[in-house]
């Protein structure tokens, strides 16, 4: 398996999943760490250049990395947002703040309570399937603003019910705002009233993407690398970076699913069968979630638009309680817990234990 560390030449762009033309829409928006799907390209369009693939021969790029519906032999882990160590060995992963966080102290965050309903003396109308809610530790509010990332030794210290202190997006990135205009070919000139505005990600020193990538070969230990809109150019190292954590085996009895990356789930907010999932029988108690995003794309090879998903964002908690003796199912590609994508990274979760309050 390659452990890549991308950084940028210069500056990255990577939109959302809204359509952009000059004259539809003035604004092109930034999503950083970009979704699995874009890095994806990406990685296969430079291994079609490592392995030196003949462009115009449809059935050579196939073999090589497949096609936009099946990746082949492609496995891959990421992006995540990572930064290089201070000794120079090995890069520092970091993740987007979990959604049921709460605050603990002026500085600090935890987990929230999972907590029947009855017990807090709360009304709900939610389904009975759902009995616990989350709430808050703390009995009076404190007034902060909260970062929004964690590193990788701050998050496992949280699910496991430490509290901690999360940093804000700047530490990482800024957003950078350019303007342009749209062209017409023909007089080779400015169309009138076609400005646009693009944001565009600078990260901080030392700061860029980890995608862990199986199944390619043959990648040197360095390189360049086109990656992102506008066809930004990219570093890419091999790099030393921890294992995976491995989801225990069997579950605990009670346990949660913190999700790295972005899932997808043909029911929206949840898979139609949770044993698509699960060998045993799990029971959902609670989940904290934010919004939903939609991405799509275009299918350059085939000259259209990809189908637009409403995904899971990164960050979301769901607790489970076990009825029985349960674990994650052997067949799982890469342990992941989606619908879509779990060959190149979509539904990547980190699987920890739980305790109900009180």
């Amino acid at each position: 398996m390659m452990k890549l560390f991308l950084t940028p030449v210069d500056v990255w762009l990577f939109r959302d999943g809204r359509p952009f033309d000059a004259g539809d829409d003035h604004y092109a928006r930034s999503l950083f760490p970009p979704y699995p799907s874009v890095i994806q390209g990406a990685i296969r369009s430079h291994h079609l250049v490592v392995k030196g693939v003949n462009l115009q021969d449809k059935q050579a790029i196939v073999h090589a990395v497949g096609t936009a519906d099946d990746f082949g032999a492609l496995r891959m882990r990421g992006p995540f947002i990572a930064r290089r160590q201070a000794n120079g060995r090995g890069i520092v992963r970091y993740f987007p703040l979990p959604a049921d966080a709460v605050p603990h102290s002026a500085d600090c965050v935890q987990a929230a309570l999972p907590q029947s309903a009855a017990a807090r003396r709360v009304s709900t109308n939610f389904d009975s399937h759902l009995p616990l809610l989350l709430f808050p530790r703390l009995d009076q509010p404190v007034k902060q603003a909260l970062g929004n990332w964690l590193d990788e030794a701050q998050l496992m210290e949280y699910l496991d019910g430490k509290p901690v202190s999360p940093i804000r997006a700047e530490t990482l990135f800024v957003l950078e705002h350019r303007y342009g205009i749209g062209l017409e070919s023909a007089a080779r000139a400015a169309k009138e009233g076609l400005l646009y505005a693009a944001e565009f990600v600078r990260p901080a020193e030392g700061v860029g993407l980890y995608v862990e990538v199986s199944g390619f070969d043959g990648w040197p230990a360095q390189g360049v690398m086109r990656i992102g809109g506008e066809g930004r150019a990219a570093r890419f190292e091999q790099v030393a970076a921890p294992d995976w954590p491995t989801p225990p085996d069997p579950l605990p009895r009670r346990f949660k699913l913190y999700f790295a990356s972005p899932a997808y789930f043909e029911d929206g907010w949840r898979p139609k069968d949770w044993s698509r999932f699960f060998d045993g029988q799990v029971l959902l108690q609670a989940v904290a979630l934010s919004r939903y995003e939609v991405r799509g794309g275009f299918d350059w090879a085939n000259g259209v638009q990809k189908p637009a998903r409403r995904y899971v964002p990164a960050g979301s908690v769901y607790y489970f309680e076990c009825q029985g003796e349960a674990r994650l199912r052997p067949d799982l590609v890469q342990n992941a817990i989606t619908d879509y994508g779990a060959q190149i990274g979509f539904g990547q979760v980190i699987v920890t234990n739980w305790e109900a309050s009180s």
